[in-house]
């Protein structure tokens, strides 16, 4: 185990990337002092109540209680009741950041609370669902605390990634094997903020396999490619570089063979930023092309987003043997990489092929408030860092726009399909078709990480109609991967060590569709 670094040492990676990814330091402070020098009077300390005014927590406000309901309330006032009207004293954004808040208070949703080390236990015996009753068995546990990805076999196995370690099997008994001899190298040198959250970088990050991995073999795994003395930006930091990268290969005996790699960025193009804003989610359609999530991973949360030169903060898209294809978005236009899909992300978390409809969608973290469920459609620019119905940190809004000089319109902006606010800490999901939950067909299987729900969310004409919260408040949810035969498995991570549990169906409840 290598030694841990200092934040000193990564003063220049700590210095661009402080304010930019979904889970990191804010001040806290700035929301809640100003809720207590305002509100706390009226309303009580922790949303109570108190003699002069109602409580805000544990009931059902009149008015609503979305952050646009009670930004309003708190804009009118109720001046005939004693509260007055804010809008009169405060800025929209200092409304909003109280709105906030409230919002994340009512919820349970510290946003500096991440919940690595909140206790937890699985549920013993059923849950029962709006559709289905299920249980949670335990598949393997006193994994690393830091697991990313799995991967189902068709033989009942599943591979697993470690963001620290590299790539294992977990066998049909719940038994890891020794890490597979030969993968890309992973670094575990990592630093730890206030929040107790690992900030590093040359991770092991997404595992596929590949559609017709029982004809070729392939298994793709995507990571953070590392290097140092590498390009300008590392020269100037002092410090290693990465980028993620695609490569696939074949498992034989314990060992990785045959690695071809599929994509990899230009080298002067890896960032400082740590891989924990990576995104580093792949997926395969049905016409042999492979998607690639790629976060905030140059030099801060804003540079080169909007800009087509650059790899970071788009979702890429090649043929599963790296050519690209013709008929992408941006082939024709000069200086564009040509392997861009979409552009204007910020933390892509999920990334997943709707085979019903022939769509790409993703879940993606804003920065307080502003969780995202988009589908992504070729050439759309989804927002950041223009736009975000979350707020950043200091409660300022989210308007880069101003400082890149980007001039755009709100109609240019592809708007989320579902908006999470406030932020659940949004994860990995799957589009569900197997046979186990046949209730549950085509419908959204969310996970969570600070909320540590799995939410479930039925379409109608790509649009959420419906969600429900199917286990909650258990572990941060980092993946989500349905079996060969229907099976829902859950990657949980926490500082007592990762597991994998299977959601095993009970009773069915109402009529399948």
């Amino acid at each position: 185990m290598r030694k841990m670094l200092t934040v000193t040492q990564f003063c220049f990676s700590v210095l661009a990337a402080v304010t930019l990814i979904a889970e990191e330091v804010g001040p806290v402070g700035g929301y809640e002092s100003t809720y207590r020098e305002l509100c706390a009077v009226c309303h009580g300390e922790n949303l109570e109540g108190a003699t002069q005014g109602k409580p805000l927590a544990g009931v059902d406000l009149v008015n609503g209680d979305s952050v646009i309901a009670i930004s309003n309330s708190i804009s009118k006032g109720a001046p005939g009741k004693g509260m007055p009207e804010w809008s009169k004293t405060l800025t929209e954004s200092q409304i909003k950041a109280l709105a906030l808040y409230i919002t994340e208070t009512r919820s349970g949703l510290n946003y500096a609370n991440f919940n690595y080390d909140t206790p937890f236990t699985a549920p013993v015996g059923d849950i029962k669902g709006e559709k289905h009753v299920f249980r949670l068995e335990t598949i393997v546990a006193d994994l690393d605390p830091l697991p990313f990805s799995i991967a189902p076999l068709p033989d009942g196995r599943i591979l697993l990634t470690e963001k620290k370690l590299g790539l294992s099997i977990i066998s049909r008994e719940g038994k890891q094997s020794p890490l597979i001899e030969g993968t890309p190298k992973t670094y575990s040198d990592t630093f730890i903020l206030t929040v107790k959250q690992e900030w590093g970088s040359g991770w092991m990050l997404d595992v596929a396999i590949h559609p017709e991995y029982e004809k070729n073999g392939w298994v793709y795994i995507y990571f953070g490619d590392r290097c140092s003395d590498c390009n300008e930006m590392s020269r100037a930091a002092q410090r290693p570089v990465s980028m993620n990268k695609l490569v696939r290969g074949r498992i034989k005996d314990g060992k990785w063979e045959d690695e071809e790699v599929i994509w990899q960025a230009d080298i002067k193009h890896y960032g400082v930023v740590p891989d924990i804003g990576a995104g580093g989610r792949i997926s395969f359609d049905d016409r042999q092309h492979v998607f690639m999530s790629v976060g905030i991973k140059g030099f801060d949360n804003h540079t080169g987003i909007q800009d087509l030169k650059f790899p970071w903060g788009k979702i890429h898209r090649i043929f599963d043997d790296g050519r690209i294809p013709d008929d992408n978005p941006f082939t024709g236009v000069d200086g564009a990489l040509k392997s861009i899909w979409t552009y204007g992300h910020r933390s892509p978390q999920g990334l997943e092929y709707n085979f019903q409809t022939g769509d790409l969608w993703g879940t993606e973290m804003g920065p307080r408030g502003g969780d995202e469920v988009n589908r992504l459609l070729p050439g759309r620019n989804y927002g950041w860092p223009l736009y975000s119905k979350g707020q950043n940190y200091d409660g300022t809004p989210v308007d880069y726009g101003k400082k890149l000089g980007i001039e755009f319109e709100l109609k240019d902006i592809e708007q989320a399909v579902v908006d999470l606010t406030p932020s659940p800490a949004v994860s990995s999901f799957i589009f569900y078709t197997g046979q186990d939950f046949p209730n549950w067909r085509h419908n959204l299987l969310v996970g969570s990480l600070k909320a540590r729900s799995l939410y479930r969310m039925e379409l109608n004409d790509n649009k959420v109609t419906h969600r429900e919260t199917l286990f909650r408040d258990l572990a941060r949810v980092r993946d989500i991967e349905a079996g060969p035969n229907g099976e829902v498995y859950v990657l949980l991570e926490h500082n007592s060590g990762g597991q994998i549990v299977r959601l095993v169906p009970g009773e069915s409840l109402g009529v399948s569709d």
